[in-house]
C-alpha cells in the first residue's frame, strides 16, 4: 500500500512540474514592451525544472535499486539546478545507438548557454527572489539580480544579430526583438526538455518512468523542425484574459478588396514562400490600403501588419494574436503588402 501511495505521489509530482514548465515558457513569452515582470516566469521555470530533475532522479534509481532513494539523498543534492543535472549526467542518463539520444547527452552536458540560464533560474529559486530585500535589510551576503543577469544574457543574444538593433526603434517592429528573444531561449529550453522526456519515452527510467511518459510527449516528440513553434502563452492567463483584436470579414470587406482601386492585395502561400514562413496557417493574403495600412487576412480575420494599420484600425499584428509563430520576422510581408503600390 505504502509504495502505491509513493507511486500516485510521483505521479503527481511529475503532472504539477510540466504544468508549471508550460506555464514558465508561456509567461516567458509574454514578456513585452508593456510586461517585463520576469519573477513570474523565473518562478514557475525554476520550480518546475528543479521538480522535474528530481522526478528523474527518483526514477532512474528506482530502476537501478528496486526502491526510490531516501529523502536525505535528494537533500544532499540540494536545490541547485546544475547540481541536479551534473547528477543525471554523471550517474544516470544512457544513450544507445539512437544518435538523438547522444546529441541530448552532448547537448546537455556540454551547452553553456542551458547552463547559464539555469544557474540564474537556480539563484532566483534558492535566494535571488529575495534580492531586494536583502538590500533593504543590509544582509551581509547579497543573492543576485536575476533580472539584471537575465537582461544581461539577452544582450549577448542581440549581439549575435546586429539586425535587431534596428527594429528597436522601428515603430513597426520593434515587438519582435522580444520575441526573437524569447523564442531563442525558449529553443534552449525545449531541447533540454526534450532531451529528458526522451529518457521516460524510450524506457531509459524503466516501467515506472514508461508509466509517466504520457505527461512527457509535448516536450519529447520535439525535434529540431518543431523548435520554438509552440505557443505556450495560449494556456496562460494574462494571454487568455487579454480580448484580441482581430476584424473578421464580411462579404462587403471582399467586395471593397476587389473594387477599391486604394487597396491593393496579393495571396502568399507557404509553399510558393519558401523557408522562414512565419505563420502557423499555409495561406495568408497581405494588403495596402491608401499606399499605407498594411494588414493581412489569416483564416478569416484582419491583422495590422505595420504600426499603421495597428492605430488606424486597432488590430493586433499577428504575433500578438498568436497566429505568427514566435522568432520568425514579418517585416518581408510589410515589404511586399508596401510594393504592390509599385
Amino acid at each position: 500500500m505504502k509504495e502505491i501511495i509513493k507511486d500516485f505521489a510521483l505521479l503527481e509530482e511529475i503532472e504539477s512540474s510540466t504544468k508549471l514548465i508550460k506555464l514558465g515558457l508561456g509567461e516567458l513569452q509574454n514578456i513585452s514592451l508593456s510586461n517585463d515582470f520576469y519573477h513570474l516566469p523565473f518562478q514557475l521555470l525554476s520550480s518546475g525544472f528543479e521538480r522535474i530533475m528530481k522526478c528523474y532522479i527518483c526514477l532512474a534509481y528506482f530502476k537501478i535499486n528496486n526502491k526510490f532513494p531516501e529523502h536525505k539523498y535528494l537533500k544532499g543534492i540540494g536545490h541547485n539546478l546544475l547540481d541536479l543535472l551534473k547528477e543525471i549526467n554523471n550517474k544516470y542518463y544512457q544513450t544507445d545507438n539512437r544518435v538523438v539520444t547522444k546529441e541530448d547527452k552532448v547537448f546537455l552536458t556540454e551547452n553553456i548557454e542551458l547552463k547559464e540560464l539555469l544557474n540564474i533560474l537556480s539563484e532566483f529559486g534558492k535566494m535571488a527572489r529575495y534580492h531586494n530585500l536583502d538590500i533593504i535589510t543590509g544582509a551581509t551576503k547579497i543573492s543576485i539580480d536575476p533580472t539584471k543577469e537575465w537582461t544581461i544574457f539577452e544582450n549577448k543574444i542581440l549581439q549575435t544579430n546586429p539586425k535587431l538593433y534596428d527594429k528597436i526603434m522601428d515603430w513597426d517592429l520593434n515587438q519582435e526583438v522580444y520575441y526573437f528573444i524569447s523564442n531563442y531561449i525558449i529553443i534552449i529550453f525545449e531541447k533540454y526538455l526534450g532531451a529528458l522526456s526522451r529518457q521516460f519515452i524510450f524506457g531509459y527510467l524503466g516501467e515506472k518512468g514508461k508509466q509517466c511518459s504520457g505527461n512527457f510527449f509535448d516536450f519529447g516528440m520535439i525535434y529540431e523542425k518543431d523548435l520554438g513553434k509552440t505557443d505556450y502563452r495560449k494556456i496562460t492567463t494574462r494571454y487568455n484574459e487579454t480580448p484580441k483584436k482581430r476584424h473578421k470579414r464580411t462579404w462587403l470587406d471582399e467586395i471593397e478588396r476587389r473594387t477599391n482601386p486604394d487597396f491593393k492585395s496579393k495571396k502568399i502561400t507557404k509553399s510558393e514562400y519558401g523557408n522562414d514562413w512565419p505563420f502557423y496557417t499555409d495561406e495568408v493574403i497581405v494588403e495596402c490600403r491608401k499606399k499605407h495600412w498594411c494588414v493581412i487576412t489569416i483564416e478569416g480575420y484582419d491583422y495590422a501588419l505595420n504600426g499603421s494599420a495597428k492605430g488606424h484600425y486597432k488590430l493586433e499584428n499577428p504575433h500578438d494574436a498568436g497566429v505568427a509563430i514566435g522568432g520568425k520576422s514579418i517585416e518581408n510581408f510589410i515589404k511586399i503588402a508596401l510594393e504592390l503600390n509599385n
